[in-house]
Order: C-alpha cells, then structure tokens, then sequence
C-alpha cells in the first residue's frame, strides 16, 4: 500500500496531476490512496473511477484557488501510518509527515517573493509585513520534512537549487510528467491567427499590455486569478476565455502561432511543455524551470528580458518561423511524458521497498 499525501484538491489540474498521472502508470504494481485534507466529490469520484482508495481528513478550508493552498500550507496538517510495511509519498505543501519520499516543488516563499510585484496592494502591504515570519515558517517546515524523509526529490533543478540556497540538499530531480495522450496536435493546418497565452497568479501583466499594445493579437486562458488589471479587460487585442474545456484549450494550443508565456515565478511549467505537445512552440524567459524543458531555436524562443519578449513577440507575430520548430515540438514534449516519467518513479519505490525489506530480515 503506498499513501499519496496532497495538498486539498479542488480540480484535476495542479496538485494532483503529477502523481494522478503517476499513479495511473505504477498501479498495476501497488495499491495506491490519495490522501488529503480535503477532497472535492468529484474529484474523489474520478478517483475511484480510476481504481483508486482516497483518505479525506474532512478539514475545513475558507478559501479556494491559490489561496487554499496558501492557508493549506499556513495551517498544516499531520499524517502518521498506523500500518507497518506502508509507504508515504508526499507531494504536498501542507502535510507534515514522515514520507519515503518527498517530492519538492518549491518553497512556498520564493513563489510570493517572485509574484510579489503582481500582487494586489493590500495583499502586497500584508505579505510585507508577515514576510519575516512566513519565510521563517517556510524554511522550518522545510527543514523539518527533509529531516522525515528518506529521499528529497525536486521537480526541477531550479527548484533543488532553491531548497539548496536554504541549506536542504535534493536527491534527485524528477520532472513532472504530462500526458502526450491527451495533449496532442489537432490540426494539422493551424490558423496562426493569434498568439495563446496563460493567466494566472504568476503573469507578468505589463508584458501583455505591451504584446497587446503593439498589435500582437492574443487569447488568453485561466481562471485562478481574479485581479486581472482593467488595462487589460479593456485592451481589444486581447481576448479573454477564462476557464476552457480540455478539448478547446486543445485547439486553442494547436492552432496558435505560439504560446506566450510570461511568468514571475515556475519551478517547472506546465503550459510550455502542454503548448509543444500540441504541436505550437514557446516564446518565454530563459530562467527557472522553462529554460529546462524548453530548448531554445528548437522548440522555443528563450529571451534575457522583458524588453527582448516584446519584441521577439512582435518580430514573430509578423515574419513567422520556419515550420522546423513546429515538427521538433512533438519529439520533446514526448520525454516528459508519463510512460517515460513513471518508470523513474517505479525504481525508486521498488528500490525503497527493497531496502525496507533487507532492514526487517536483519
């Protein structure tokens, strides 16, 4: 029996994916509960659907979206095994356990110190006040799950790079898988008529305006985040769809001219390595966990400065690219994929279970 330990899942998407898609690719070898401190119905009825257990700890939260996992993350929760010969994964943020394995995907702080100028007043005004406190907590809580676990796994090696700064070494780095079943080419003749860009808690808003502002047509997508500028509600070459379905956020990836991603803070990045399974290369800055997965001239654009992304927006919306980029798109996206991600994931376990074994005949 292995326990993957997440933050409260509201969706499918965020903190579930990278162990949902593992978990389907491992549970021929193990029987596998998603635990939580609180689990949305139907989340929990995929679950099942899906052939798996799920532990709901029943707690109640006030706030949803990102503010859920931050007052998740604040509040904490404790998970202790009743059973020996059980193993504990955790991908979470908030549960303080003692895990096999730990699977870090960035300190909470960093995050809010990089999206931090993108913050509404009143929440950059609180955060300046508590920071001390919270950086203080964070590095504690870190220190500590470190500490009560056997491996320290980051999703990328910016992210490692981030505990290590605070004194936490990783063990490996593993990156978070996609699914190339579900993303994938629609077309094989893209319209190219606009550029599809992500908005959420990390946008670099003023960037956008000025993409938009120098006739870059764009449609955006997202529904986290609920202090969007008026600048740019008004701003008529951009069109905003908020939340999408799986099936049009497909299209809308695969009939792009490419995908705009302008972020303050990703450890990893889904949306780049989602855009080129579709088929449609990534203009984004070339730090943190995009410049990892992505590779520049290849299946990319990757730029110093926000200046450089205005105008490599701009200089690609009306020359174009040579279709090149587009073929090599599939060809990478394919090694993040969960059938290529899983078995790493497999040999840790099966490599811990051995361990624990040769320990109980001893």
């Amino acid at each position: 029996m292995i326990y993957f330990l997440l933050d409260p899942l509201e969706s499918l998407h965020g903190p579930l994916k990278p162990p949902f898609l593992i978990a389907k690719e491992i549970k021929e070898h193990f029987d596998i509960v998603f635990a939580s401190p609180m689990i949305d119905n139907e989340v929990a009825e995929v679950l099942k659907n899906q052939g798996f257990d799920t532990l709901d700890s029943g707690k109640h939260f006030y706030f949803s979206g990102s503010l859920l996992i931050f007052e998740a993350w604040f509040r904490r929760s404790e998970f202790r095994l009743k059973k020996a010969g059980q193993m504990v994964v955790n991908f979470s943020q908030c549960f303080l356990a003692d895990a096999h394995i730990y699977y870090a995907q960035g300190p909470v702080t960093k995050a809010l110190d990089d999206m931090y100028p993108e913050m509404r007043r009143t929440y950059r005004l609180a955060y300046r006040l508590a920071r001390r406190f919270f950086v203080k907590r964070d590095k504690s809580f870190i220190k500590r799950l470190r500490a009560g676990s056997r491996l320290f796994v980051a999703n990328s090696r910016f992210c490692a790079q981030m505990y290590e700064n605070w004194g936490v070494k990783a063990d490996d780095v593993i990156y978070p898988p996609l699914d190339c079943k579900q993303f994938h080419p629609t077309t094989s003749k893209p319209s190219g008529d606009y550029v599809v860009t992500y908005i959420g808690k990390e946008t670099r808003y003023p960037v956008l305006k000025a993409i938009a502002e120098a006739g870059v047509k764009i449609r955006a997508f997202g529904f986290k985040a609920t202090d969007i500028p008026k600048y740019l509600l008004k701003q008529p070459n951009i069109k905003f769809l908020g939340k999408v379905s799986d099936e049009e956020l497909l299209d809308l990836y695969s009939n792009a001219l490419y995908t705009l991603f302008t972020f303050t803070h990703e450890p990893f990045g889904y949306i780049p390595v989602e855009s080129i399974a579709c088929g449609t290369p990534v203009l984004t800055y070339n730090r943190q966990g995009p410049s990892e997965s992505m590779i520049n001239h290849q299946v990319s654009w990757l730029v110093e400065s926000d200046e450089d992304l205005v105008r490599t927006a701009v200089s690609l919306w009306r020359n174009g690219y040579t279709t090149d980029l587009r073929k090599n798109c599939r060809t990478r996206a394919l090694e993040f994929d969960s059938e290529a991600i899983a078995p790493r994931w497999l040999k840790l376990i099966e490599e811990l279970l051995e361990k624990n074994d040769g320990s109980r005949q001893t």
